[in-house]
């Protein structure tokens, strides 16, 4: 954590503070980061320094990393909002009992706050309403992470279910690829066919525009080997969309994602 600069200007002086372009981003430990034009950022606790009393702050609705995205066709109605700085909440309704399980681990884990509700042609299969779910979701997360200033960038983890262990890598590059090295059993886990965990994935990678690589090392159990992915995948992203207060700009020497 950086420490408070003795030249700063007190943060309870409001007249000192509106001299300069000010950003203040919520981290998820709950501290401030303190993006000050002209200035090195510092992190700063909201306890300490009275934020939302008298010390005339407040965090601007651009720094807020929500999106809302909503998709219609002639075959689904999907509405998927989230806020990257969240507590892991969700409200699922996708009517696809086992996805709505995924989609609700998925949140825990990643710490996104998310809401799903999707009405699709479930009467022919799940494929549709898994797959556009997907979409939304990838959309939703290039939405929220803007520019990409600050972001950690990558994430990984390997994680145990059971007898099965899986691992997720992120790149939050700009560029879609998804690489799927799982051998899945072909299984319909009730109305979810075990295929399509991988078409959900794929979407998202797609649409959110970054690499993802899955690899599943051993398992047996259908379920525990698809709820490995997404167990593992939530917690790459929590670490790969996670503020980096020692990097305040874009993660890249190109300078751009």
């Amino acid at each position: 954590m950086a420490k408070a600069r003795a030249t700063s200007p007190a943060p309870s002086d409001p007249a000192s503070l509106s001299q300069r372009p000010r950003t203040l981003i919520t981290l998820a430990d709950g501290s401030i980061l303190d993006r000050t034009e002209g200035e090195e950022d510092t992190t700063i606790r909201p306890a300490k320094y009275g934020i939302g009393d008298d010390a005339g702050l407040a965090i601007r609705s651009t720094a807020l990393r929500t999106a809302s995205i909503l998709r219609e066709t002639g075959e689904t109605k999907i509405e998927v909002k989230l806020e990257l700085d969240g507590s892991g909440k969700s409200a699922i309704n996708t009517g696809v009992g086992f996805f709505d399980h995924m989609l609700t681990l998925l949140a825990r884990h990643s710490l996104i706050d998310l809401t799903v509700q999707a009405s699709g042609d479930l009467h022919v299969d799940a494929h549709h309403t898994v797959e556009d779910v997907g979409i939304c979701f990838g959309r939703a997360l290039a939405q929220a992470l803007g520019d990409k200033a600050g972001i950690r960038r990558y994430g990984s983890a390997t994680l145990p279910m059971d007898e099965t262990l899986a691992t997720a890598a992120v790149d939050l590059c700009g560029r879609p690829f998804c690489v799927w090295k799982a051998d899945v059993p072909l299984e319909s886990l009730g109305a979810f066919s075990s295929t399509l965990a991988e078409e959900f994935w794929r979407a998202v990678s797609s649409s959110g525009a970054f690499a993802l690589h899955v690899v599943v090392h051993h398992g047996r159990n259908t379920h525990h080997i698809i709820e490995a992915i997404f167990k593992a995948t939530a917690r790459a992203l929590r670490e790969a969309v996670e503020l980096d207060p020692r990097s305040p700009g874009v993660p890249s020497t190109k300078g751009v994602l």
